[in-house]
Parts: C-alpha cells; structure tokens; sequence
C-alpha cells in the first residue's frame, strides 16, 4: 500500500486522529506500540491562516513521528487551501488530510467536517483547491453518509478520487450516528472492491480487538485499518494487532508495562503543560477511565473515583501503583 511515494507494510494499523487525544505523548505511545501512521488532532483552517498559537501547537510534530499526517477542516475552500499551503511549508508534514467526517454539532452544525456531507459540491471544491494548493499527498477521512437516508459513501468515493485525493479513510457510521450503534462495514467493502477505486481505503470504526483488526482486513479487504477510542488507555492495541494479524504469537505485555505506560503518558502531559500536575493529569484522565486495564477488579468503584479526582502527581502514581494485585488476582479468577 502506498499514499504518494509513502510505502506501508501489508497490513497497516493507523492511529485515529481525535480531538484532545492525538497529543504528542499519546502520539509517542502509540508509535513505539506499532502504529503505522500518526495524525495530528484536527486543526482549523482559519486559525491556521491567522497563525493561532493553539492551533499551531497541534499541528507541530517531531521528525521521529514520520510519516505523520496533519488533518485540517472548515468550510471555506480558499481558505482551506491556504491554510494546507501553510501547513506545507511551516510544518512539513508527510501527508495533508480532509476532515469531512466530525460530527460534533459545534463542527459539523457550522457547515464543517461532517457537516459537508450536506454540500457534496462544496466538500469537492474544498478538495480539489487543496489538493491545487500543495505538492502533499491529500486524503480525506469521512463518514457514510448524513444519516441512514443518505448513505452516499459508494458514490462520494469516486468523486473524491477524481478529486485528486491520494488515500479515503472511511468512519462506518453516518454523522446521525454520532459514535452510537455499531459501524457498518459491508458499505466501507463495498467501495474498496468497486473497480474504479484505485487509491488505497482506510476502514474505521469499533475495531477494538485484534481479532476485529484481521476480520476486518480480510472480509472487506481494505488496505489499512484505523483505530480510535479503543486506543484510550491502551496505546499498546497496535503491537497486539499487528502480532496477531502476521500469525506472531501474541507477547502481552506484563501488567506492571502497561501500568508504567499510563505513568509516563502523565508524565508527558504534565511536561507538555510546563509542569502544571493538574492540567496534565486532567488530560490523561480519559486514559485512566478506559484503559481495560481495570476491567473486571472487584469493588474497584471507591478506587476509580479517587484515581479520576487527585490531582497531585505522587499521590495518583501511588494509587496506579496500588492496582497492580488488584489486576493480577482479577486475571488469576478469569
């Protein structure tokens, strides 16, 4: 599989681009567990052109990250390709790609991300001008369809190929969905094994265990296979993908590992706020409620509650220290 002159091994597992989760740190754990692929969080496109110094903190990354891809979105389509052309020559990413598929109403309620699925002849401008725009490679990650009504995706495939776009990362869900009932992949098979499609098909969507990853890759043979929320807490799904994909026999990672994991994502995250405890360990919070990691310990309620309120770096390590005996007697019952 190749997007440009990028060249994948067979079967890729890509890190999902996701708002306040596709950090740096998160980003590091996810690279050195196997990803194959990183994405920044999404960036606007207006805040890019008026250099937002938020905005452009998400879209910068670290040479040892290639090849990572920056993801922007809005509604503008000159706009849009300024602010790609930006990205090109301040950034340097490996890959630019199109938003078209955040549902969230503050996004795609202003005409953004999913919200394009409602214009289709803008969505196609918004790609062709930055596809113009710059000398990248250009995807586009989307949804389905609006809602169930308007499942679009067989037919929208070929335009945005025609477009120019070099790689089309399909969510198997409409915008209507949001993030609720399971992902449809039979429409995501479908426009991989469409003849006219040429360029490579990412499939996304409730992949959550390696099983679900090779199913996945050979009941609709898509060339790449995207994983998200069950990411959290978890940056090491990846290397469990991809050992049981190419037939490996699985090494799992001892449960101290995994514990020191979730540590030095904290830790990463109080660095990347300048050593504000409270700020990182409020960002890596997301991480601590669903890492399965505590899936299954007796009575974990009171522990749970205390791990999601402290504050203080010490104090949480301790506590994360704690569980180990919890996890291993709750794998000892299993």
């Amino acid at each position: 599989m190749k997007i440009g002159s990028i060249e994948f091994d067979k079967y890729p597992v890509f890190a999902a681009p996701m708002e306040d989760v596709s950090e740096p740190s998160f980003r590091y754990m996810c690279k050195k567990y196997g990803a194959d692929l990183l994405y920044s969080e999404f960036a606007a496109s207006d805040a890019i052109v008026r250099s937002i110094k938020q905005t452009m903190r998400k879209v910068t990354s670290y040479e040892y990250e290639r090849p990572f891809v920056v993801q922007i979105f809005g509604k503008d389509p000159r706009v849009m390709a300024d602010a790609a052309k930006i990205v090109e020559s301040e950034f340097k990413p490996d890959i630019i790609d199109i938003n078209f598929g955040c549902p969230v109403k503050k996004i795609a309620g202003k005409g953004g991300g999913a919200g394009l699925l409602r214009d289709i002849p803008k969505l196609l401008e918004i790609t062709r001008e930055v596809v113009k725009a710059v000398k990248l490679p250009v995807t586009v990650k989307t949804r389905l369809g609006w809602d169930s009504n308007n499942l679009i995706i067989t037919e929208l495939a070929e335009q945005i190929q025609d477009c120019g776009a070099q790689a089309l990362a399909i969510h198997g869900r409409t915008r209507a969905q949001m993030y609720t009932g399971e992902a449809d992949w039979t429409l995501i098979g479908e426009v991989k094994n469409n003849p006219r499609i040429h360029i490579p098909i990412i499939g996304n969507g409730d992949v959550t265990t390696p099983e679900r990853a090779k199913e996945c890759f050979d009941k609709y043979g898509v060339d790449a296979v995207m994983i998200g929320r069950a990411t959290f807490g978890r940056p090491w799904i990846f290397k469990e993908c991809k050992d049981y994909i190419q037939g490996k026999e699985a090494e799992k990672l001892d449960t101290q590992e995994c514990l020191n994991i979730l540590k030095q994502m904290i830790d990463e995250n109080i660095e990347m706020f300048d050593g504000d405890e409270r700020r990182g360990i409020t960002h890596t919070r997301r991480h601590l409620a669903s890492t399965p990691l505590f899936k299954g310990i007796d009575n974990f309620r009171k522990t749970r509650i205390e791990m999601l309120r402290t504050e203080v770096r010490k104090d949480l390590f301790e506590l994360i220290d704690s569980t180990l005996p919890m996890i291993e007697e709750a794998r000892n019952q299993q």
